[in-house]
């Protein structure tokens, strides 16, 4: 064999134990965390009762005589917290849950999430749709597509509607349409869509009290997330159908206050 041959292979060779040596140290794959579940199961409640619609058997906080026939709305970005700060805002397979009382599959909410194992500190969620989700036509599809709010006024979709009727001052029964969404402002105070100069988003963040809770390990936690109906009439302020009138969808000043009246509507059922 010449000597260049033996040159020729002693590179090669020289190489190959070059390559050799640099491959890299194999991984270690991640531990993957042990996960549970969580289901959200909705409930309405009137005086600490639970609703029974289509019935004219309550009394507001401003003497009105009502009753529920319908009610449907919109909670988004629900968010866990935990007590070091860090926090699961659930949204792998949506962000955005429609409720509607007459739907009785809409009233548990099987989260797709898998969640984290451990102690949680509390529940938050937006009531309704922020304004960066909130766009007409993201929905195509009965139910939640007959949420619609005009485009003329804002666009998007209701956060809520809440219908019924009540007994007006003169005993006669009225229908009131008890309706969340985009807000508008008017100029000299014309309710005309033409003098429409602003548009005032109307959802808000709740906090829900008492609602620490554990996963555990392939575990599935049920959460009752109730709707006290009756708080939406009487704190802070005390809404009476007789002052404001049966629809409130172009009326700012009564949308705003239903928003801080819905601060404390929500709590945790055991």
């Amino acid at each position: 064999m010449t000597k260049i041959k033996l040159n020729i292979l002693f590179n090669i060779f020289f190489i190959w134990i070059a390559f050799s040596s640099c491959k890299p140290d194999k991984v270690d794959e991640p531990i993957p965390l042990e996960t549970g579940h969580i289901n959200f199961k909705f409930l309405h409640y009137i005086d600490g009762q639970p609703l029974q619609k289509d019935s004219m058997m309550y009394v507001n906080a401003a003497g009105n005589i009502y009753e529920v026939d319908q009610l449907m709305y919109f909670i988004s970005d629900v968010t866990l917290h935990k007590s070091d700060g860090k926090k699961i805002i659930i949204n792998d397979w949506k962000d955005i849950d429609y409720v509607d009382t007459d739907i009785p599959s809409t009233l548990t909410w099987v989260v797709y999430d898998s969640i984290p194992v451990g102690a949680y500190d509390s529940i938050s969620f937006t009531f309704g749709i922020n304004s960066e989700k909130n766009k007409s036509f993201m929905f195509v599809n009965p139910p939640e597509v007959n949420m619609m709010w005009p485009d003329i006024l804002g666009g998007g979709y209701h956060y809520m509607m809440l219908n019924g009727k009540w007994r007006d001052t003169a005993s006669l029964i009225q229908n009131y349409n008890f309706h969340l969404g985009i807000g508008q402002l008017y100029k000299s105070n014309v309710i005309d869509v033409d003098s429409i100069y602003a548009f005032v988003p109307n959802y808000f963040n709740v906090n829900l009290p008492n609602s620490s809770f554990t996963i555990e390990k392939d575990n599935t936690r049920e959460i009752k997330i109730i709707m006290n109906i009756d708080s939406w009439f009487k704190t802070p302020h005390i809404y009476d159908h007789n002052y404001w009138g049966g629809n409130i969808m172009q009326n700012q000043a009564a949308m705003q206050m239903a928003k801080e009246n819905g601060y404390d509507v929500f709590t945790v059922g055991n």
